[in-house]
């Protein structure tokens, strides 16, 4: 009854357009057409998309990532950017049940073998106050919350505030976020599984990867919802 009760009040919707549904769903009829899955070739290690020799991309040929390797199902793209921007820019903290529904959904495989402890990429302290919440955090918990896993607050941290990512070139995105986390020494000798939204070069992945290991994480690995094309 109060199920039922809540989805009177608040009926189902789209988590890309907020059309609303007539049952409970991801996204509507449209916007689920329009989903655009990561292709089946990839880089092994950072899920970079394309065709690359021995599946690793220049990038980590060049640079091996301090993670062992990557999952995101979806390209960031159509319903899913739509979704990722509304639940992180416009004030949807409660989209983080559906997104982390679908992100364990469509993750089965990768999760069946990863890290059960999460780690979330957290937002700076100014961030969070503007903000009133931090996605990355709320996704994990989330996620621990459907597949059984533990989701701490606390174990990764910005030591420094960062400009946003977004429109940096890659050389400056790294230099953006080098330094930028320090990790809890509760960590050490633990797997590690790391939690975003979107993945782009890797970057602030690399970061927070190298800031878990130098507290004594045995071992990290990336999922994010979205994985953005960043080599041309």
């Amino acid at each position: 009854m109060l199920q039922a009760l809540l989805e009177l009040l608040y009926p189902p919707a789209c988590i890309a357009c907020a059309k609303v549904m007539p049952v409970r769903a991801a996204f509507c009829e449209a916007c689920d057409l329009a989903v655009e899955r990561l292709p089946p070739a990839r880089c092994q290690t950072c899920a970079e998309p394309g065709s690359f020799p021995r599946d690793t991309c220049p990038r980590c040929r060049d640079l091996p990532p301090p993670f062992a390797r990557t999952c995101a199902p979806f390209a960031h793209e159509g319903p899913v950017a739509r979704a990722i921007h509304r639940f992180k820019y416009e004030d949807h903290p409660e989209l983080a049940p559906a997104l982390a529904e679908l992100l364990a959904s469509e993750s089965r495989q990768f999760l069946s073998q990863a890290p059960g402890l999460l780690v979330a990429l957290p937002l700076h302290d100014r961030r969070f106050r503007e903000r009133k919440y931090d996605q990355a955090q709320l996704l994990a918990g989330e996620l621990a919350r459907a597949t059984g896993r533990r989701a701490p607050v606390g174990l990764l941290s910005r030591a420094r505030e960062t400009q946003r990512q977004v429109g940096l070139s890659e050389s400056d995105r790294a230099r953006n976020v080098a330094g930028a986390f320090s990790a809890s020494p509760s960590v050490a000798g633990q797997a590690v599984l790391l939690v975003d939204d979107v993945l782009t070069t890797g970057a602030t992945a690399r970061a927070a990867a190298t800031a878990l290991q130098a507290a004594g994480a045995t071992r990290v690995e990336v999922l994010t919802l979205a994985r953005a094309f960043s080599l041309a």
